[in-house]
């Protein structure tokens, strides 16, 4: 019973951060209204959030080490308490990126920690399925709550959207108090020797791989709301439940990932990634016709998705067999380089929309597919050639 309550809360951290991180592209417009400031501007928010995850989440979650990963779980907590409130009271763009910067500090390092006590709690024959939870826990802050905070935001305003998650984290610290589990095994060991990790040459193309895909999901997902809007026609009304629609899909996706996990892992990402770069040089030519531009969208959030579980217990095997220190910092891999990937997705988005056509975003997202399809390849080789 309390397995299972662990696991819900789990993935309740993991719907609590997505909503914070994910939230901010359904309001985009809205704050853009609001501070008089430029779309392509305001896309910096997400840039410079994915960014300073990327940076510090590594350098907490090492430092962390130290001491209990409860205590430390808590403690970052209520750091985020803070700055998505500051989200919340925010009144110019100033405000608004220094607690972006605030909460971009802790959250990588707070769904790491989570997803080091999720791999102790399960059973190892459950570990794929939980871990898809947890990554699915991102994908239901699409489906209910970007949906919710954009109604809210369109509705009210898009400073309420913010103190709805902050509500949601102070029923997520009083849930962590009672169940996270306090007595997870921990190998304490200097920085340099926990950063060693990352010279394997199979965790590099891992983490490499992870850029790619998630740099391809951010040249559209940043401006998602006026692509589904403004390019394919589709009214206000419509752009929540297909925002809704979307977040399904990523669900969709998460748990196919899971499956994946258990049926090959990484040895079957290949497949995937080539018809993701396939679908990317459809989108442009195909926009005018938006159901079917926006079924392309469903099935490329089901692509960008399905890599999290087998990369996740990929580094967390490689780490557990050979290099055990390091396995808190295995464990944030997928989310420093998947916020690095989106720092750069949502650049190239912002560059691209300033110099052509938001519908050529999916011909720089076909690029990034192609480096994923490579990489994949050249990884799943690596992999299986040192496991066996």
């Amino acid at each position: 019973m309390k397995y299972r309550l662990q696991s819900i809360l789990f993935v309740f951290v993991a719907f609590m951060l997505g909503c914070n991180e994910y939230m901010i592209v359904g309001v985009l417009p809205d704050i853009a209204a609001q501070y008089h400031d430029s779309l392509s501007q305001l896309g910096l928010l997400v840039t410079v959030f994915a960014l300073v995850y990327a940076i510090f989440t590594p350098i907490i979650t090492s430092l962390a080490n130290r001491w209990r990963r409860h205590h430390v779980l808590l403690v970052l907590m209520v750091i985020f308490f803070v700055g998505n409130t500051w989200t919340a009271l925010a009144s110019n763009f100033i405000s608004m990126l220094f607690s972006r910067v605030l909460t971009a500090t802790v959250a990588g390092a707070i769904i790491s920690i989570v997803l080091v006590m999720a791999s102790f709690v399960a059973p190892r024959e459950k570990r794929a399925s939980l871990v898809s939870w947890v990554f699915a826990g991102f994908s239901i802050a699409s489906v209910i709550g970007i949906p919710i905070g954009t109604i809210i935001s369109t509705t009210f305003s898009w400073h309420d959207s913010f103190w709805m998650i902050s509500g949601l984290t102070l029923f997520v610290f009083a849930a962590l108090v009672w169940l996270v589990p306090r007595n997870t095994p921990q190998y304490k060991s200097t920085l340099s020797k926990q950063f060693i990790l990352l010279k394997d040459s199979r965790i590099l193309l891992g983490v490499i791989f992870i850029v790619t895909v998630c740099a391809a999901d951010y040249t559209i997902y940043t401006y998602i709301r006026p692509l589904i809007t403004n390019e394919m026609g589709f009214s206000d009304t419509w752009l929540n439940w297909l925002l809704f629609g979307m977040g399904i899909f990523f669900i969709i996706g998460n748990k196919f990932g899971g499956w994946i996990a258990d049926n090959g892992g990484v040895n079957r990402l290949g497949i995937i990634y080539i018809t993701m770069t396939i679908f990317y040089l459809l989108l442009g030519p195909l926009l005018s016709f938006r159901w079917v531009a926006i079924t392309i969208v469903a099935l490329l959030c089901v692509a960008f998705s399905s890599y999290g579980s087998s990369t996740q217990l990929m580094f967390l095997d490689i780490a557990e067999k050979e290099y055990p220190q390091s396995l808190d910092l295995a464990s944030s891999l997928n989310s420093i380089f998947a916020n690095i990937g989106i720092s750069l997705g949502s650049f190239t988005a912002s560059q691209a929309v300033a110099l052509t056509p938001m519908r050529n975003l999916g011909y720089v997202g076909a690029v990034y597919g192609i480096a994923a399809t490579i990489l994949v390849f050249t990884l799943s080789k690596k992999y299986t050639a040192k496991r066996f």
